[in-house]
């Protein structure tokens, strides 16, 4: 589970069972599995999802889950959605 497929598989899970997900909850997911390799520190030193793990979660969803910046969270693609990985809320 610790590899980016994985992760990004568990990452679907949480948005099929919660109806979204926080990019926060993400990051304190993998550092309680001690999964270290798939964070890095970004420039605010904040710890973050490493572009490996967001690769395979993009490739897993393609085309039916969303990115609402604003609030950094993902969560399903509605009908009101327009084209495009990001949407407004």
């Amino acid at each position: 589970m610790n590899d980016p497929a994985g992760v990004a598989s568990w990452m679907l899970a949480e948005i099929e069972r919660e109806g979204c997900l926080y990019q926060d909850d993400v990051v304190d997911y993998l550092v309680k599995q001690k999964a270290d390799d798939l964070l890095w520190e970004n420039a605010d030193g904040n710890l973050a999802i490493k572009r490996n793990v967001l690769t395979a979660f993009r490739r897993l969803t393609e085309e039916n889950v969303v990115w609402v910046r604003p609030d950094r969270y993902w969560r399903f693609r509605v009908a009101e959605d327009e084209p495009g990985r990001e949407a407004r809320g």
